[in-house]
């Protein structure tokens, strides 16, 4: 069977919270929300003293004084949280109740809490619309084409952090590198995982594993293993960073981080930038950026969109016609509304806008964009259209494109796979595949070479 056919959803923007990259936590708890404990108190990789207990108080900050018979123990659990037991029925209530509750300390939890994504994304390929409206797709805006998203790295369980210390301890120790043994581990773990490795290879050793790492490699496979060992938010924010700083701007990272993000993922990456460069993302962004692409850039960087999973039929066609008229019908091109609602609506509001824009001028939206607008505001909105319409194929061609002609942008190759092999890596892949006719392991097995190519094979799951 065709997974791209048929009624289930694609629910392509789960992202940091729901499921893989479990680093990303809630930088403004909201109630009812718990905070996942990233950024923690201990600098260096946050959280993870608390991570390795079932009962973790942290993920429901006042529970010792809401709740205070929890502290004897589990027994009295399904009287506080009574959905909980339950499997999640009351989906209605909001996206916490879908993938954070049993993470967060009970026994099925002991790995940190990357199962509790993985196990709502399983559980949702067949339910009709109304299964999972509330849950999931109030968190972020999905498009409808395409099934539950397919992640090629997972949480491994059982997981013992100690036990895979000693193996990368082994594999750096004495002369020479084991480098199948490190990409074996590292490539086979979640970032949260591997910065749980970390943890515990600091104090096992008193070494830190990212500088053994470095001194035991070199080039862009130690760019890789790094990129690897960085929590995802921090890592965005140095990608953020790289992009703007010195002379001359990347507006491409620019394009493809901000434009794909989530509300909750935009915040959580703010908070980090701030937290290692001392300056506001925002004035970053608009310092180094000019024009309407500034605007643009300063609307997404707000992460204010709405993330409501019903779509106004009436709304849309609103929407449609008053770009139609900035656009096709005027002389000249007003582009704060393609920026007013490129911007705020949310992402299956978006694609029925783009639909009524169809019916109403029997051409794509993305033609009008492209007669319209030019330069670095052309592409990042139609980066925005193709998101909201297929983000995987969004992420193949870019990863085509990095690989294609002569040399390899492999700052560009690292950032994708690295970021999406915890979350649509697989659909990413089927997708090069049906673009291409060519499978991505046979483009990066030709552009690639050595245990550089051999760590991408891992995150593929081919190695």
């Amino acid at each position: 069977m065709n997974p791209y056919q048929g009624p289930p959803p694609y629910l392509h923007n789960i992202g940091f919270s729901n499921t893989a990259p479990q680093s990303f936590g809630n930088p403004m708890p909201m109630p009812g929300f718990p905070t996942m404990g990233y950024p923690a108190p201990q600098p260096g990789y946050p959280g993870y003293p608390n991570q390795n207990f079932p009962g973790q108080n942290q993920g429901y900050p006042q529970q010792n004084s809401g709740y205070p018979q929890q502290i004897q123990g589990y027994p009295q659990q399904s009287q506080g949280y009574p959905q909980q037991s339950q499997g999640y029925p009351q989906h209605s209530q909001g996206y916490p109740a879908q993938a954070y509750p049993s993470a967060q300390g009970y026994p099925s939890a002991q790995i940190g809490y990357p199962q509790a994504g993985y196990q709502a994304s399983s559980a949702y390929p067949t339910p009709n619309h109304q299964g999972y409206a509330h849950s999931i797709q109030s968190h972020q805006g999905h498009n409808m084409s395409s099934p539950v998203s397919k992640p090629t790295v997972v949480p491994v369980n059982p997981f013992d952090p100690r036990e895979d210390a000693a193996v990368l301890r082994k594999a750096m120790k004495g002369f020479g590198t084991d480098e199948k043994a490190i990409i074996q581990v590292l490539t086979r773990r979640s970032n949260e995982q591997r910065l749980r490795i970390a943890f515990e290879f600091k104090t096992l050793y008193g070494k830190d594993l990212v500088s053994d790492l470095k001194s035991e490699t070199s080039g862009k496979f130690e760019d890789l293993l790094v990129a690897l060992m960085t929590p995802l938010p921090q890592f965005y924010a140095k990608e953020l960073h790289d992009a703007t700083a010195g002379i001359g701007t990347d507006e491409d990272v620019l394009i493809e981080v901000m434009c794909t993000m989530s509300n909750h993922e935009i915040h959580v990456i703010k908070q980090a930038y701030t937290a290692i460069y001392g300056t506001l993302l925002e004035d970053d962004l608009r310092g180094d950026t000019s024009g309407n692409f500034k605007r643009l850039m300063t609307s997404l960087c707000m992460g204010n969109r709405s993330e409501e999973f019903h779509v106004d039929q009436e709304k849309a066609r609103e929407d449609a016609r008053s770009l139609l008229q900035a656009g096709e019908l005027r002389l000249g091109t007003d582009e704060s509304v393609f920026n007013a609602v490129l911007c705020s609506r949310s992402f299956p509001q978006l694609a029925a806008i783009f639909q009524e824009y169809q019916y109403l001028t029997g051409h794509d939206i993305d033609d009008a964009i492209k007669a319209e607008f030019s330069g670095d505001l052309e592409k990042a909105l139609r980066a925005i259209v193709k998101v909201v319409r297929n983000k995987p194929l969004f992420f193949a061609e870019r990863l085509h494109k990095s690989m294609k002609g002569l040399g390899t942008n492999d700052r560009q190759l690292i950032r994708i796979m690295v970021t999406r092999c915890e979350v649509d890596l697989g659909d990413i892949a089927e997708m090069f595949q049906a673009k291409y006719a060519e499978s991505l392991q046979s483009w990066i097995e030709g552009d690639c070479s050595g245990h550089y190519k051999k760590c991408f094979l891992g995150l593929l799951g081919l190695y």
